[in-house]
């Protein structure tokens, strides 16, 4: 079932489409979807702003530790508040396809 809300942005009345009644229960759902599929030791990792919550309620089910990663935006070449990547310690993740699209490769972004 999706619920529907109201919110204000930029001035202008939007209507955004929840899948969820809250993060709780966004995490119950996504716990049941991995119930069946981690086997062994497992870690779940949440990002603040809200995937903590959600990472919390998997743990809950599934019974593994939790722990938080904060990561940081990416931004593109000459456009930084645009993302088109994450980096976190040991992690990156960069998003090509946009970076094709505005002319740029992975090294340009490492630089």
């Amino acid at each position: 079932m999706l619920n529907w809300r109201s919110s204000q942005r930029d001035g202008a009345r939007i209507r955004e489409q929840r899948r969820f009644p809250d993060r709780v229960a966004a995490g119950e759902r996504l716990a049941e979807a991995l119930v069946d599929r981690v086997h062994g030791p497992a870690l779940v990792l949440g990002i603040p702003r809200g995937g903590v919550i959600v990472a919390a309620a998997v743990t809950q089910r599934l019974g593994v530790p939790l722990d938080v990663v904060v990561p940081r935006k990416v931004g593109a070449p000459g456009n930084p508040e645009l993302a088109v990547g994450a980096v976190a310690e040991g992690v990156e993740v960069i998003d090509h396809h946009a970076l094709r699209r505005l002319g740029f490769d992975a090294s340009a972004v490492r630089a």
